[in-house]
């Protein structure tokens, strides 16, 4: 699939380079330097010269580089880029030019590893550890007691967990984060709301364990199976008022997740990774519940050269909750140059630069002459918040079931954020 892959610095001098095939030579790092490197009119990170295909990803200092001449995925190769980004930052820390410099013997010999011929083999740091390390080349006897694990983790379906993991404590905690979005008119009507969230699990886990996980109460699909499509799940979540559905638009899982009980049973059955990662993203755009209300009364005073603000804001969040970090940014003319601010709590200030007042309650703005008759364009009012304990879409995590052949006992944590994403309000 790959001709070749190169490692270029910022001044398009090749660090690295590794040919897989043939078709192409060494010299066609010329011709990368001279139209990416060198040009500043290139946005796209594919570019095509004549039937060579150049796919990079700029990484810290360096450019990672993947050549075909070929009708590849470009989907596929992207991926192998970021992975091999990941692997230089498991190896080295920080994978930038000096890594490069000081450590090119290991990575010829990791590319070795992660490609074969042009195709991606291994591209997973635990995997790769087992049998490459940084010291050099295990010891004959290492090899022979790691090459049972070595074929597993190379050809097996779990290929992200080394099966020899052990923790004193076994912990397993969950971030339920979500972004929310919204844009609301001036007269109150929402134009747009919608929320991104992901599913961050960190997993110190002895063993092979696997783990079930579960949303809300049930999880109701709609409609079952028609005609081979299943349709979307609807999770029901308890709110005040009552119930309510939680429909998600698209979920991603992580590759640990076994696809196959998801459609059959809509639950989520994994083997984590060891450490920090991301089980699942997902996006909503019904039902989105807003952590805070925002009203402004804006007058323009065009003799007195002035504006008047009064800001009110509610939060609509339960009383057991509480946000922090909430900054409210007004905007200001760009012809202000003095403030009155009163505030009922808090703090607020001025901010010129900006043209905007930070975390105002009641303020005015004092205006200077100017020549220009361009009107102001009046910029929405922006929030910046974080609420803990508290999801905008109303997922929850219902249960989070551990089972091991061991049987240890392990601690279970869930815990809930949300932020601001774009959060707007015209006046």
């Amino acid at each position: 699939m790959l001709s070749g892959f190169f490692i270029f610095n910022a001044k398009g001098e090749v660090l690295i380079s590794r040919l897989y095939r043939n078709d192409i030579k060494r010299s066609v790092s010329d011709v990368f330097r001279i139209q990416v490197v060198s040009s500043t009119d290139v946005r796209s990170p594919i570019t095509t010269v004549g039937s060579t295909a150049f796919f990079h990803h700029k990484h810290e200092n360096i450019y990672l580089v993947a050549v075909s001449k070929l009708n590849v995925n470009s989907a596929i190769v992207f991926e192998f880029l970021y992975k091999t980004a990941e692997i230089g930052r498991s190896y080295f820390g920080k994978f930038d030019e000096a890594a490069v410099k000081a450590n090119f013997t290991l990575i010829y010999e990791l590319l070795d590893e992660i490609c074969d011929f042009g195709f991606p083999q291994i591209t997973e740091p635990e995997a790769l550890k087992l049998y490459i390390t940084t010291e050099g080349v295990k010891s004959e006897k290492a090899v022979m007691e790691s090459g049972r694990q070595i074929a597993i983790q190379a050809t097996g379906a779990v290929s992200w967990r080394r099966p020899d993991i052990k923790y004193r404590k076994n912990e397993a905690f969950i971030d339920v984060v979500e972004s929310v979005n919204l844009l609301m008119s001036s007269k109150g009507n929402i134009l747009r709301a919608d929320v991104s969230g992901q599913v961050m699990m960190r997993a110190y886990l002895s063993g092979m364990p696997e783990c079930k996980f579960g949303l809300n109460d049930r999880v109701a699909v709609e409609g079952g199976e028609h005609l081979g499509k299943i349709v979307p799940p609807t999770l029901s979540s308890n709110k005040k008022g009552g119930s309510s559905t939680v429909d998600l638009d698209d979920a991603q899982f992580h590759q640990c997740v076994k696809l196959s009980n998801f459609e059959e049973s809509r639950t989520i059955t994994f083997v984590p990774p060891d450490g920090e990662f991301e089980l699942m993203r997902y996006r909503s755009t019904n039902n989105v519940y807003l952590p805070f209300r925002v009203n402004a009364i804006v007058d323009e005073f065009a003799e007195e050269m002035h504006v008047n603000y009064k800001i009110s804001v509610r939060s609509l969040y339960d009383a057991k909750v509480f946000g922090q970090n909430v900054i409210i940014k007004i905007p200001t003319p760009p012809s202000t140059n003095n403030t009155k601010i009163k505030v009922t709590g808090g703090k607020a200030k001025y901010v010129g630069s900006e043209n905007a007042i930070e975390y105002v309650i009641t303020c005015q703005a004092q205006t200077a002459t100017t020549n220009s008759k361009k009107p102001w364009s009046r910029p929405p009012i922006s929030m910046d918040f974080q609420v803990v304990m508290f999801t905008s879409s109303g997922l929850v995590v219902r249960f989070l079931k551990i089972f091991e052949k061991s049987n240890y006992q392990s601690v279970k944590w869930v815990r809930y954020l949300t932020k601001a994403g774009t959060y707007q309000i015209r006046f």
